[in-house]
């Protein structure tokens, strides 16, 4: 089974801010709670070919991955792919804006376990929605409040 979720937020920031910020792998620990840390792996700034090594907490599992950047068009899009990990997972960053200083996010997951991961798939797949809701409303709390 294939997990595909998408899910948005408007945040109260011009489209510049909220891209820049989010497109800076760095910051992904400060809004994202299931992420722990993350190293790049080649040197910034972000780009195509751009590989960064994750830490995460999903599940009550640990979890390391590299994704790397395979689109970038700045202030509208990002797509990265894990190239090492658990499942192949491709996660996507997009931008648009929604009114004066108003920017729609949309975050969309999507990928296809593999093994164990292929039997839990519908669980994960409710675990990454409700992920990914609280932590953009993170993220509209953080940007918000600059």
């Amino acid at each position: 089974m294939k997990v595909d979720i998408t899910t948005e937020a408007v945040i109260e920031r011009p489209r510049s801010d909220v891209s820049s910020y989010t497109a800076d792998p760095t910051n992904a620990p400060h809004w994202y709670s299931n992420i722990e840390s993350v190293d790049w792996k080649t040197q910034p700034p972000i780009r195509v070919g751009s590989r960064m090594a994750f830490v995460a907490r999903f599940l009550g599992r640990r979890l390391e991955y590299t994704y790397e950047i395979v689109e970038l068009v700045p202030g509208e899009r990002l797509v990265m792919r894990t190239s090492e990990g658990p499942f192949a997972m491709e996660t996507t960053y997009a931008w648009q804006d929604a009114g004066p200083g108003r920017t729609r996010m949309t975050l969309r997951n999507r990928g296809e376990p593999q093994g164990f991961a292929a039997v839990t798939a519908p669980v994960m797949a409710g675990a990454m929605r409700r992920a990914n809701i609280k932590d953009l409303a993170r993220l509209k709390e953080i940007l918000e409040r600059r």
